[in-house]
């Protein structure tokens, strides 16, 4: 069971890393998009969209700031998650204000830290956070491992996706646990279980 674990996660490593060296295509050719949407619960046009998104918040931010910031932008369902360091609260505000004026963002999460940009050593670990998080939710076999989105910030763990009650606190409970984790952020939208698509648009669970 380690020996498999031990694999998922330098698979998903990999994929983070190729990810962030502009392989992406090469890789997502091989996955199967399609089965990840058809698993998903969002729409496959929320699928889509958020995708679309992302791009389009990172771009706008990158235009106006360059690199004096450093913000990832993480959608889910419409909902936006801003990630990272800004030099002040004039830009720190700026930087929701751009994600808002994307077409179709509905709320926008602003969780960046005023400070210096983060080391790339940091970052790294912070991707290997994640990989342990989603290989220990495949490993427990409490819920799709496609329902619950994580990012991870400086040892940060955000938690987004459409689920159960039931599902976000084994998800929580789960990423809480996991070495190197200094704090857990929910941003969950909750359905009923019998009909994940009846939910109630604003019942979000914000909890460190």
């Amino acid at each position: 069971m380690r020996s498999r674990l031990s694999i998922y996660i330098l698979m998903l490593a990999i994929s983070s890393s190729l990810v962030t060296t502009g392989c992406a295509p090469i890789l997502l050719a091989g996955v199967g998009t399609g089965a990840a949407i058809a698993e998903d619960r969002r729409t496959s046009g929320a699928f889509i969209e958020d995708e679309v998104i992302e791009n389009k918040v990172q771009h706008k931010i990158n235009q106006r700031y360059g690199y004096s910031v450093r913000v990832n932008a993480v959608s889910f369902n419409y909902n936006v998650l801003l990630a990272g360091q800004v030099p002040n609260e004039d830009v720190k505000r700026d930087v929701t204000a751009l994600a808002s004026e994307v077409p179709h963002v509905q709320r926008v999460y602003n969780e960046t830290e005023i400070g210096p940009i983060m080391a790339l050593s940091s970052r790294t670990s912070d991707s290997y956070i994640t990989s342990k998080i989603k290989a220990r939710f495949l490993d427990a076999q409490k819920f799709s491992v496609n329902h619950v989105k994580v990012y991870t910030e400086d040892g940060t763990v955000f938690l987004m996706g459409i689920v159960t009650r039931e599902e976000a606190d084994a998800a929580t409970d789960i990423a809480r646990t996991t070495n190197g984790v200094k704090k857990v952020v929910r941003l969950f939208e909750y359905g009923v279980r019998e009909n994940i698509g009846n939910r109630n648009s604003n019942d979000y669970d914000r909890q460190r």
